[in-house]
């Protein structure tokens, strides 16, 4: 039993090929062998099936092509279509199919280069290529299955290819090379690292001036198609040939001179440096594990999963997803949970990286580096330049079906050099940040959990017997944890942490505390910085001269749990649209619930940071008087 790929799909038994004459069913076989042994949801083979545009039938539809297909493959071949919730997958060996077959010879080439063995690595990554037959999914008619998989599989053929030439490079087969590389530079004339081997072969085989002139045309072509100079990495190459310090022939003499003075000793060649292209077999996984539970957020989960899986984007483009919300809403545990619940989508592998938000953000070059180490790239091979790094970044991703997760995003500026490269790979965000200005975004607004859902995750943490047996208690804890799930999970810890308290207990403390931030902190738990940093963010004025963080901390000190425009215009001696400018600000930042019939609202946690607010800001006051005068400030006792 075989299935092919690497070119036109069919699938050979006992030497005898089955045709699949029905089109969708070709295109649902083709989706689950480019996804061997991981389930293939119904929801992304029905987006290539119908490209992008299924029927709300469609996964009766999916049902029916499976059994077919099924029939049309026999009982031997159809056992191995397995039905998996959400989809189903294929099971099949390495040496069932040409993919399964073309990834293992590249897997054992990677590892005899890694000991330095370059022929038996070239001799397999020529193993390799000969699989391929034609350009792959011909016959397949899903345009969108094409610009996915199709782009993918060719990117990797490519890849294969430059890898071969780098070992060719390595062991001196430099005059063999150039036929091969002319035509696939003249298919190719942009595609920079071809350019560049074609280079070296043509100065290592002494022909530099065609070399030199080889490089003016592709820039002049870069320069006029892409309005872009060349890259560090082919501008280096332009220098060592210009410099003459990668001449074969020094370094033959060199290993001459070593034969002749020490014949009776055996001497390898050291190992050849690993090319950048051949980290792209590393599979990286750093992923934090999900928190658990996750509660009454079904609808943002499945919305995500959508984002992350759907098919038919524009050509370039990287699907992405931006979970925002207040600090304390769970906008990091769905992320997670929605990264691992896809990781089998994204078989390349995922890349997490905390950014830090507005407290202490992380600089994108710093993100670079650990992503590009996490890919495979050696330290020491790195680029210096931010740029540089950016771009080597693209080139490794490009084609590959990753999943970046970026956790706590401060800004735009800080995502867009960790995009990926286009092609099957996706990106998901989070942060306070609504980040509107984020090309092509996606965004899932996630709301504090409502009473219900609130009292669901409650009785999850600390047991729903303890919730029934006092539902009064736990509707007052809910109701001071304002819906936010790190709030009722500090305050569940709190409760668990001491058994002999009640509900009662719990609800009296949170209520009766004269901090209620204070009371809501245990151990690396706190709901307080994620409050701090929307005050901070605050503007100093708003455009029309009204300071929100003044309008902020008067609430505080009327101790309001709602206000208006007209209340506050009042209160700041300013016109409405001014005070309706500021608290719009306010809800912005997550230190206001937005308005409900001209009312904005404060929950429990809201009207606790502003009476801090205000408390501090009397202190301080307080303290400006006493040092102005000359008299000592009272001590506090």
């Amino acid at each position: 039993m075989e299935f092919l790929l690497l070119g036109p799909l069919s699938v050979r038994l006992n030497a005898r090929e089955v045709y699949v004459s029905a089109p969708r069913q070709r295109v649902v076989l083709a989706t689950l062998l480019l996804n061997v042994n991981h389930v293939v949801s119904v929801d992304r083979i029905a987006g290539y099936v119908w490209d992008g545009a299924p029927p709300p039938s469609a996964a009766a539809t999916i049902r029916t092509y499976v059994m077919r297909l099924r029939q049309v493959l026999g009982e031997q071949a159809s056992a191995r279509i397995i039905t998996r919730a959400p989809g189903y997958l294929i099971a099949l060996g390495e040496d069932e199919s040409d993919l399964g077959r073309f990834t293992a010879h590249r897997h054992r080439a990677a590892a005899h280069a890694d000991v330095g063995n370059m022929e038996d690595s070239c001799a397999e990554l020529a193993k390799a290529l000969a699989g391929w037959r034609d350009e792959p999914l011909v016959n397949v008619p899903s345009q969108t299955l094409r610009d996915v998989e199709g782009r993918y599989l060719q990117e990797l053929r490519l890849q294969t290819m430059e890898l071969r030439f780098d070992a060719e490079l390595a062991l001196g087969r430099h005059a063999q090379l150039i036929p091969e590389l002319w035509r696939l530079v003249r298919e190719n004339p942009l595609r920079e690292a071809l350019v560049g081997k074609l280079m070296l072969a043509l100065f290592r085989s002494g022909r530099q001036s065609e070399s030199l002139s080889l490089y003016q045309r592709t820039r002049e072509l870069l320069v006029e198609q892409l309005g872009a100079e060349p890259s560090a990495a082919l501008r280096e190459v332009q220098r060592r040939i210009l410099a003459a310090d990668d001449r074969p022939d020094a370094r033959a003499l060199a290993r001459q001179s070593v034969r002749q003075t020490a014949p009776t000793t055996t001497h390898t060649a050291p190992p050849a440096p690993r090319t950048w292209h051949s980290a792209l077999r590393l599979k990286p996984a750093q992923l934090p594990a999900a928190p658990y539970p996750l509660t009454a957020r079904e609808e943002p989960l499945a919305e995500l999963r959508r984002l992350l899986t759907a098919t038919g984007l524009p050509p370039g483009s990287v699907g992405t997803a931006v979970i925002t919300g207040r600090g304390g809403t769970g906008k990091s545990a769905l992320a997670l949970h929605a990264a691992h619940s896809l990781r089998e989508s994204f078989p390349d592998g995922q890349l997490y990286a905390a950014l830090g938000g507005r407290e202490h953000p992380l600089p994108p070059g710093e993100v670079l580096n650990r992503f590009l180490a996490a890919l495979g790239v050696p330290r020491p091979d790195i680029p210096a330049d931010e740029n540089e790094r950016e771009v080597l970044y693209r080139s490794l991703t490009a084609g590959s079906r990753l999943l970046v997760l970026l956790d706590d995003a401060d800004s735009t500026t800080q995502i867009r050099p960790l995009v990926p490269g286009s092609g099957g790979s996706r990106l998901l965000v989070t942060s306070r940040r609504r980040l509107a200005d984020l090309e092509g975004a996606r965004t899932v607004a996630l709301p504090p959990l409502d009473e219900r859902e609130s009292l669901e995750l409650l009785g999850r943490l600390v047991g729903p017997a303890r919730v029934d047996a006092e539902p009064q208690a736990a509707r007052t804890v809910v109701a001071m944890c304002a819906g936010l799930p790190l709030a009722l999970r500090i305050a569940a810890a709190r409760q668990l942490d001491r058994p002999h308290w009640s509900l009662g207990d719990l609800a009296q403390r949170l209520t009766d505390a004269p901090q209620l931030l204070d009371a809501l902190r245990i151990g690396d738990l706190d709901v307080r910085p994620s409050l701090d940093a929307g005050h901070t963010e605050l503007p100093r004025r708003a455009a029309n001269g009204v300071d929100p963080a003044a309008v902020f901390t008067a609430l505080g000190a009327a101790g309001a749990a709602h206000t208006s425009r007209g209340r506050v215009a009042a209160m700041l001696n300013c016109s409405e649209e001014s005070a309706e400018d500021a608290l719009d600000t306010l809800v912005e930042a997550h230190l206001l619930h937005p308005p409900i019939a001209g009312r904005y609202r404060l929950d429990a946690l809201l009207q606790a940071y502003a009476r801090e607010r205000a408390q501090e800001h009397e202190a301080f006051r307080h303290q400006s008087v006493f040092q102005t005068s000359g008299t000592p400030a009272p001590r506090a006792v």
